[in-house]
C-alpha cells in the first residue's frame, strides 16, 4: 500500500514538473495570446531561425554523445529499429485514413506519423535533464534517421493507391503533379531540415568534446531560453490553426488523440526488448509516438499538392504536439518507471 501510494506521488510529481517547465508554459502562453486576441507575434524569420537552432543544436549534441559513448551493438539496433518504425508506422496509419480520407490525404498525413517531432524530442531530452536521468547521445542518431524512411513511405502509399486505381502503366512517378521519382527521393533525403539535423551531428562526431566547449556558450548556455522562445512560437501557432480542425471532424481528431499513445505503447515495448535505460527508453518512446510538422509538411506540401494542408497540420501541432508535451511526455516515463522497477 505505501509503495502504491509512493508510486502515485511519482506519476503526480512527473505531470506538474512538466506543467511546471518553462518551455512547456510558454506554448500555453502563446495559446493563451491567441485566445486573448493579443497582438504578440514572432516574426517569421525569427522563428525559422529558432527552428535552425534546434536543429543545430540537437544534431551537434547528439554527435557530440555518439562519438562519446562509441559505436556498439545497441547503438546499431536502436538505429535500426528508429528507421523500421518510420517506414513501417505509415502503412499502419495509411489503412486507418483511409477509412475518412481520400488517398492523397491519407498518405500525407501518414507520413507525418511515421516522422518525428524535433521540438518534442528536445522537450523530452530537457525534462529527463532536469529529472537527472542519463540518455545516451545514439537516440538523436536514431532521431535523425527517422524523417526520410516515413516521407518515403508515405510517396510510395500514394504513388501504389493511384497507380491501383487508375491502373497506370508507369511507375516512375507518385503522383498527378508529375514529378518523376528521382527528385521526390532526393527531396526526401536532401530537405533542409534533415540536411541541417544530420550535417550538424556529423560536425558533432567530427569535433567531439573540443568542439563542444567552444560552442557551449550557444550550444548550452542558451538552449533553454531559445526553446522557450521556441515553443512560444508553437503556441501562437497552434493557437492560430485550432480553428482548422472544425473542418477534419472528430475522426481525425481521435486518430491524433489515440494513435500516439498506441504507438507509445509499441515504442515501450520495443525498449524493454532492447534493454534500453529510461533514459533512453522515454527518448525512443517520443520518437514512436511523435508526428511531424516541419519537414514532412514541407515535403508533402510539394510532392503531393493534393494533400490539404489545413488537416496535416493542425493533427499534427494543435493536437499530437499538444498531447504528447502537456501530458505525454510524463504519462510515458511513469509507465517505464513502473515497467523498469523502478
Amino acid at each position: 500500500m505505501i509503495h502504491g501510494q509512493e508510486v502515485t506521488k511519482v506519476d503526480i510529481h512527473l505531470f506538474l514538473h512538466n506543467f511546471a517547465h518553462p518551455p512547456v508554459l510558454f506554448f500555453f502562453l502563446g495559446l493563451a495570446a491567441v485566445l486573448f486576441k493579443s497582438d504578440l507575434e514572432i516574426p517569421s524569420q525569427i522563428g525559422k531561425f529558432l527552428s535552425l537552432y534546434l536543429l543545430f543544436h540537437i544534431g551537434f549534441t547528439g554527435g557530440e554523445k555518439l562519438m562519446a559513448a562509441g559505436f556498439s551493438g545497441t547503438l546499431v539496433e536502436v538505429l535500426l529499429a528508429c528507421v523500421l518504425i518510420s517506414f513501417l508506422t505509415p502503412f499502419i496509419a495509411f489503412r486507418i485514413l483511409r477509412i475518412k480520407l481520400d488517398t492523397y490525404n491519407a498518405g500525407a498525413i501518414a507520413a507525418t506519423y511515421g516522422s518525428i517531432s524535433a521540438v518534442t524530442f528536445a522537450t523530452a531530452s530537457s525534462f529527463l535533464e532536469s529529472l537527472h536521468v542519463h540518455a545516451d547521445g545514439f537516440m538523436t542518431a536514431g532521431m535523425a534517421l527517422m524523417e526520410s524512411p516515413a516521407i518515403i513511405a508515405g510517396l510510395v502509399l500514394i504513388g501504389m493507391s493511384v497507380n491501383k486505381l487508375r491502373q497506370a502503366k508507369s511507375t516512375s512517378e507518385l503522383s498527378e503533379g508529375g514529378r518523376p521519382l528521382k527528385e521526390v527521393l532526393h527531396e526526401a533525403f536532401f530537405n533542409g531540415s534533415v540536411f541541417l539535423l544530420l550535417g550538424s551531428m556529423l560536425v558533432g562526431m567530427i569535433s567531439g568534446s573540443s568542439g563542444g566547449i567552444e560552442l557551449k556558450p550557444f550550444v548550452d548556455d542558451i538552449f533553454q531560453g531559445m526553446l522557450s522562445l521556441y515553443m512560444l512560437d508553437m503556441g501562437l501557432l497552434a493557437g492560430k490553426r485550432i480553428g482548422d480542425l472544425k473542418q477534419s471532424g472528430a475522426f481525425l481528431v481521435a486518430y491524433g488523440l489515440i494513435f500516439p499513445p498506441v504507438m507509445a505503447a509499441i515504442g515501450i515495448g520495443l525498449s524493454y526488448m532492447m534493454h534500453l535505460p529510461q533514459g533512453d527508453a522515454l527518448l525512443f518512446t517520443v520518437l514512436c509516438a511523435s508526428a511531424s510538422y516541419v519537414a514532412v509538411p514541407a515535403a508533402m506540401r510539394t510532392a503531393v499538392p493534393q494533400a490539404n494542408m489545413s488537416l496535416l497540420l493542425p493533427m499534427s501541432l494543435c493536437v499530437t504536439f499538444t498531447l504528447n508535451i502537456a501530458a505525454g511526455i510524463p504519462l510515458y516515463f511513469s509507465v517505464i518507471h513502473k515497467v523498469w522497477g523502478a
